[in-house]
C-alpha cells in the first residue's frame, strides 16, 4: 500500500532470541581485565570511599580476588600498589620486595595459568611528589631520566613473575626504552601495553584516593589534551613501531572516537581502560535509583567494545563476567 514502508528493520527487533542472534557486538568474561589495588601494611581491606564496592587489598584478601577472577573467566588483572613510603625517585617500585612486586608474586602463584597477570609500570604511586616520573632541578619531570626508572621497573616486575607491563606514564619512548632493558636481560617473554592514547583527564578523580596520590598540580605536561584526537593515534603509532604488543586508550567512554580511530589503525590489539570515574558515576546514579545499574553497566561496557576495543579494564570485570557467562 502507497506510504507505508518496505523496509522494515524492526522486525530484527521483535523478539530476544532475534535480538541476540543479529547482535554485532557482544561481551565475553575474556575481553575483561580487573584493575586491583594493594596496599602494603593493611590487616584488612580498606574501602575506597569514592568507588563503592572496591577496596585496596592486602597480599592476604588479593588471593581471593585472583580466585574470583578466575574462577568467573576473565582475562586478566592489572596490579596497582599502595606503598607505605615514598620518596622522591619512587625507590619502592623497584624494590623486589616493594608492595607491587611482592603482590605480583602472590597474584602469579594464586592464577597460575588461569589468567594473565599484569602490573602497572608507572612510578606516580611510589613518588612523595606523586608524578609519572622523576623531577629535574626546576620540579619538571624530567623524560629521559625517568626513562632509567622505567627500564628498572620493568626488570623488577618481570623478575616477580608480571607477564605484561602496563606502561602508563606516558614519557616519549618510554616503549623502546622498557623493550631494550627486558630483550637485553634476556626477557623478550614479557608483553608490553603501552597506555597510548591517555588523556589529562578529570575523570581519574577517584583512582588518588585509591593509590593514596601525592600530587600537588596536574600532568598535562605529559598527558594528552582532551582537545586533541589525531595525537592519540599518533601516540598509538609510535608505540607500535618501539615495539608494543598492544595499546591502550584512557579513559574509555569520552574517548570512543580515539578509540575506534585507534582501533581502525593499529596492526596490534587496542584495549581501553573504563577508569575510576566512570565508574564512579554509575554507581553514584544508580545508588540514587537514577539508572538501572546493571543495565548500565552492561551498555557501557558494550559501547567500549563497540567502538573497537578488543579488551576492556574495568572495576566489574568480575561481577560483569557473572552476569554474561
Amino acid at each position: 500500500m502507497s506510504g507505508f514502508p518496505t523496509v522494515r528493520p524492526r522486525r530484527l527487533r521483535s523478539t530476544p532470541a532475534l535480538r541476540r542472534l543479529v547482535a554485532e557486538t557482544r561481551l565475553h568474561p575474556a575481553e575483561l581485565v580487573l584493575p586491583v589495588f594493594v596496599r602494603e601494611g593493611a590487616g584488612a581491606p580498606v574501602p575506597i570511599s569514592s568507588m563503592p564496592g572496591v577496596v585496596q587489598h592486602t597480599t592476604e584478601t588479593l588471593k581471593g580476588a585472583v580466585a574470583d577472577a578466575a574462577a568467573a573467566g576473565i582475562g586478566g588483572i592489572m596490579l596497582f600498589g599502595v606503598p607505605e613510603h615514598k620518596d622522591a625517585e619512587g625507590s619502592g617500585a623497584t624494590d623486589p620486595d616493594g608492595i607491587l612486586n611482592l603482590a605480583t608474586r602472590v597474584a602469579v602463584a594464586e592464577a597460575g595459568d588461569a589468567l594473565v597477570v599484569q602490573t602497572d609500570l608507572c612510578l606516580d604511586e611510589f613518588t612523595d611528589h606523586g608524578h609519572c616520573g622523576v623531577l629535574d632541578a626546576a620540579g619538571a619531570v624530567d623524560n629521559d631520566a625517568t626513562l632509567v626508572r622505567y627500564r628498572d621497573m620493568a626488570l623488577a616486575q618481570a623478575e616477580a613473575g608480571s607477564h605484561l607491563l602496563g606502561l602508563s606514564g606516558m614519557m616519549d619512548g618510554q616503549v623502546a626504552a622498557i623493550r631494550d632493558a627486558l630483550d637485553t636481560a634476556g626477557r623478550s617473554d614479557v608483553a608490553l601495553l603501552a597506555y597510548s592514547g591517555k588523556y589529562a583527564s578529570a575523570f581519574y578523580g577517584p583512582f588518588r584516593e585509591a593509590v593514596q596520590s601525592s600530587l600537588q598540580g596536574d600532568r598535562r605536561t605529559y598527558q594528552l589534551d582532551a582537545a586533541n584526537r589525531r595525537e592519540g593515534v599518533r601516540e598509538a603509532m609510535l608505540d607500535v613501531a618501539e615495539g608494543a604488543d598492544l595499546v591502550m586508550v584512557k579513559p574509555a567512554m569520552s574517548y570512543l572516537d580515539v578509540l575506534a580511530d585507534t582501533a581502525a589503525a593499529s596492526p596490534v590489539p587496542v584495549w581501553a581502560y573504563q577508569v575510576s570515574g566512570e565508574y564512579a558515576m554509575i554507581e553514584a546514579a544508580a545508588a540514587h535509583g537514577w539508572i538501572d545499574r546493571r543495565r548500565a553497566i552492561e551498555e557501557s561496557v558494550l559501547g567500549i567494545r563497540r567502538a573497537g576495543a578488543d579488551a576492556v579494564l574495568t572495576y566489574w570485570a568480575t561481577e560483569l563476567a557473572g552476569w554474561i557467562r
